[in-house]
């Protein structure tokens, strides 16, 4: 496939090909733990590398492939890898890049599990972090340790929507000689590339939007050859946090609408931001999209368009969030995001909870802050229900 061709082209076609697989439409489910050779010495060859072929679907499996290569190919990387969960490739890439002692710079917010990834790291392995808004060459200059083994940003974070300058953090890294990670899921490879703008790494919670239909967990890492062969030996393998053969269908079945769906999101989250901005009961509505978000102009230069996502607070005490949220008839309360549903939850309470109110305060996740994850509904129905709520206070 080539890369001269249309995004949504690709998301469709790239490493498949139908006469290869008995001429099913669909890459097929090869839903087999481990796979058989003609002689003793051809499975040794496969072991030793010599020879191509599969061995066990712990390190390789033909539908896996074939995800692996279109990922792999939509994010603009050499090559990729897809794990059982978002957490596994995190997980893979930080232990893959890191040694005891060593030394991670990262973006003032990241998502609660990534920070309990972090605080396990410090504690068994004295990996130190240090967290950095990331908006200036100088800013970025003083945090960075001779110690310092890569750069990990989310963009737009979690859930503050915050944005960081993808191409200024490349800018100091590559001058030090240092590699960075972008966490890409909540833009995807359709609204951001961040490996076209000089990163080293993306990882995915495919869970999300990749998968998009709330039926499957999984993570995707992309890199450069070399080292994604490398943590698949070694890291991944050892690991174990591989995805199974059917999970990875599932995401190649959510890739095919992938185009489709996020521009509904987006639409949806537009107007939804352009509606709770009116409302006398909201008090802050951050979306990337939003001609008045203080990182628009970051936007504007890296990403498609705003996204799914929005997050607001409310004029009122932790009671009248609580009332809120639980007047809502339409939107589900659910952690997740990037599903056809409409999706809403609390940071402080849920998905940063593990992280100490102290930090949580320093990434500007106040307990009045709501996450809203922009589903498929028509936006007025969405829009309906959500003024009803407000209209309870």
């Amino acid at each position: 496939m080539k890369r001269d061709q249309h995004f949504e082209t690709r998301a469709i076609h790239t490493g498949y090909k139908p006469n290869e697989h008995f001429d099913s439409l669909t890459p097929p489910i090869y839903q087999t733990s481990t796979f058989t050779f003609a002689s003793m010495e051809q499975g040794g060859n496969r072991f030793a590398g010599e020879e191509a072929g599969y061995v066990y679907s712990r390190l390789g499996n033909p539908t896996v492939q074939i995800l692996e290569q279109r990922i792999a190919e939509l994010e603009g990387g050499e090559a990729a890898l897809a794990f059982g969960s978002g957490m596994a490739a995190v997980s893979a890439i930080l232990v893959g890049l890191t040694k005891a002692n060593d030394h991670i710079l990262v973006s003032n917010g990241v998502y609660g599990c990534t920070f309990g990834l972090l605080t396990m790291l410090k504690e068994k392995y004295n990996i130190d972090a240090t967290f950095s808004p990331m908006d200036s060459v100088e800013e970025i200059l003083a945090n960075i340790q001779d110690n310092t083994t890569c750069i990990y940003v989310e963009t737009p974070i979690n859930p503050t929507m915050q944005l960081i300058d993808l191409e200024l953090v490349v800018r100091v890294a590559k001058e030090k000689g240092i590699k960075v990670i972008v966490d890409n899921t909540f833009a995807t490879p359709y609204l951001q590339q961040p490996i076209a703008l000089g990163c080293d790494f993306v990882v995915h919670s495919a869970t999300k939007y990749i998968g998009g239909h709330g039926d499957v967990v999984a993570g995707v890492l992309i890199g450069d050859k070399e080292t994604i062969q490398l943590i698949r030996k070694t890291t991944q393998k050892d690991m174990g946090g591989v995805i199974s053969p059917f999970d990875a269908w599932l995401l190649l079945r959510g890739l095919k609408t992938l185009a489709v769906r996020m521009d509904r999101h987006c639409e949806n989250a537009e107007k939804l931001a352009e509606k709770l901005k009116e409302h006398p009961k909201v008090s802050t509505v951050l979306y990337p999209g939003d001609f008045e978000h203080p990182d628009h102009s970051i936007v504007a230069k890296q990403m498609k368009k705003g996204g799914g996502l929005l997050s607001f607070e409310i004029k009122g005490t932790e009671a009248d969030i609580a009332k809120v949220v639980n007047q809502l008839k339409l939107i589900r309360i659910a952690v997740s995001l990037g599903d056809a549903e409409t999706l809403i939850q609390h940071p402080a309470t849920m998905t940063h909870a593990v992280v100490p109110e102290e930090r949580r305060t320093q990434m500007g996740i106040s307990k009045k802050l709501l996450r809203m994850s922009a589903g498929l509904e028509a936006w007025q129905d969405v829009w309906a229900d959500l003024e009803q709520a407000l209209n309870q206070l």
